[in-house]
């Protein structure tokens, strides 16, 4: 993959996880972005306590592999695929990875 398209990708993948983790943060719940930037992952992780209910989960989970945007996990309201193609990323390279690969060509995104 070339590198500026790498970056362009991390960098949107950045800046959309902190909208997330700033829309999902409040009420004695924190939700935090994760980054491991030597495997491309990223992650938006909410904890924390809504009464005497504990709160640990992952939110968003995206992963960056062979040169496309793979969601592994999208648990909000807001997709993330949608979020992705409103900031620059073409559609046919999202891979729904949280979809049977057999539901793929009909999604409109990208094929792993």
């Amino acid at each position: 993959m070339e590198t500026d398209k790498l970056n362009r990708y991390r960098n949107i993948l950045r800046t959309v996880f902190a909208e997330y983790s700033e829309w999902s943060t409040g009420d004695g719940v924190i939700a935090e972005m994760i980054e491991d930037p030597k495997r491309d992952h990223f992650e938006v992780i909410r904890f924390g306590w809504d009464k005497s209910r504990r709160i640990h989960g992952t939110i968003l989970h995206a992963d960056i592999i062979n040169g496309k945007i793979w969601i592994q996990y999208d648990s909000t309201n807001r997709p993330l695929a949608e979020e992705l193609v409103a900031a620059g990323v073409p559609k046919d390279e999202i891979v729904l990875g949280y979809k049977s690969e057999r539901i793929w060509p009909y999604t409109g995104c990208g094929i792993g």
